[in-house]
């Protein structure tokens, strides 16, 4: 052991023997580990309330989960030669499932890099870092990323505001290269451009890849709405796999105007067109002017980031979804999606079961989809699974 130790109380180990990899404030024993006098981000080895060792990773003081293991082997902590292993075993998951470099190539704590994500935009990675421990090891997640990658640009997106609960400076920063004009991305033979340095995330949401393309086999000759499109990711393939008609809704004009270029590079303008403004005030005006589709696609932010949220965030998500169902014609079909982890797959679907019935309509559900795989799931850790997807034919009632 080199790193600072740092003690838990006493019973308080199981969870991290079970595959949880965060140390929460309370479970430290601060008589033997002062944790006011740890650095943010201080490399540390974890150990029971009797010295056993459990791990290595890093420390936070100042954050609610005051620490994060890294590694469960002693010969290899946290450094340069570990995150290359790291990046290499995530590649291997992501060239087994991905014919091209567009995807999630790290996913923070389901890849053994807590606090850490990266998206593969081709020859460009984004890296957004949130935490301290993460922050500290910077240089050597870029030079493992150029190792294992060799990308011709590497970009820091370290907007997000998570990092302020952690105490770091929020900046975008390009690590390796010269920032492109654009991001490219190519999904379900589609291709996209998006923002390099700006947009929400890293500029594109890989999360939702596979259920995109769940989508494409319910779209062919009918009129699709698309609700919180963003840059047009579900509503330009929409139209690309045959679409009538596709509206595109978002509260971002930048984003439209991403979606519109998309449409462009794909020829499919004609059957494109974009309504700028929020997602209720606009599902309100299309209501009104008697608009109908056959696929409406909802996918909006999340409505609950935290606990306290659930109640004020679910009455949100059964509002926008009966505003959804309002606008489809008999027969239709509701795409809808929340990326709310205090929203459990089960609790949505009951939710707009509860629109539907509002609205004497009734649901057969004909799909239920997740997070793509290159954001793996890990089994201890319910935060890493967020994402869910359904697919629900909308009925007359009966």
């Amino acid at each position: 052991m080199n790193n600072t130790p740092l003690s838990l109380k006493k019973e308080c180990e199981s969870r991290l023997r079970a595959g949880h990899c965060w140390v929460y404030s309370n479970e430290v024993d601060i008589q033997k580990t002062p944790l006011q006098s740890l650095s943010p981000g201080q490399p540390v080895d974890i150990l029971t309330d009797q010295g056993r060792w459990l791990g290595s990773g890093y420390a936070n003081p100042h954050s609610l989960i005051c620490a994060r293991l890294v590694s469960r082997d002693p010969k290899y902590p946290l450094n340069a030669s570990l995150l290359v292993h790291r990046v290499k075993i995530a590649l291997s998951l992501r060239e087994r499932l991905f014919h091209k470099p567009y995807y999630r190539l790290l996913y923070g704590e389901s890849d053994g890099v807590p606090g850490l994500v990266a998206d593969r935009f081709g020859d460009v990675v984004v890296i957004q870092i949130t935490t301290a421990g993460m922050e500290r090891f910077r240089e050597d997640v870029v030079a493992a990323v150029e190792k294992v990658i060799r990308p011709e640009c590497v970009i820091l997106r370290n907007d997000s505001i998570v990092r302020e609960s952690e105490g770091l400076e929020r900046y975008v920063e390009v690590a390796k290269g010269v920032l492109p004009e654009f991001l490219a991305v190519e999904e379900s033979g589609v291709s996209f451009r998006v923002a390099a340095a700006e947009g929400q995330k890293t500029g594109w949401f890989f999360d939702q890849a596979f259920n995109r393309a769940r989508m494409l086999k319910y779209v062919e000759g009918k009129r699709v709405l698309d609700v919180c499109s963003y840059v047009g990711a579900w509503g330009v393939q929409a139209a690309k796999a045959g679409a009538s008609d596709v509206f595109c809704v978002d509260s971002s004009s930048a984003a439209l105007d991403w979606a519109e270029m998309n449409a462009q590079l794909n020829g499919v303008t004609g059957q494109v067109a974009l309504l700028h403004g929020d997602a209720f005030e606009a599902m309100r005006e299309l209501r009104n002017e008697q608009e109908r589709f056959d696929i409406v696609m909802v996918d909006p932010p999340a409505f609950i980031k935290r606990r306290k949220d659930l109640k004020e965030g679910t009455l949100a998500y059964r509002r926008i979804n009966m505003a959804a169902m309002q606008l489809l014609s008999k027969d239709g079909v509701l795409i809808t999606s929340s990326c709310s982890h205090h929203m459990a797959a089960p609790n949505l679907l009951q939710t707009v079961q509860k629109a539907a019935r509002h609205l004497d309509r009734s649901l057969q559900l004909l799909e239920q989809g997740f997070q793509s795989p290159d954001h793996p799931i890990h089994p201890v850790i319910p935060e890493t699974a967020y994402l869910k997807t359904f697919y629900l034919r909308v009925l007359p009632t009966f």
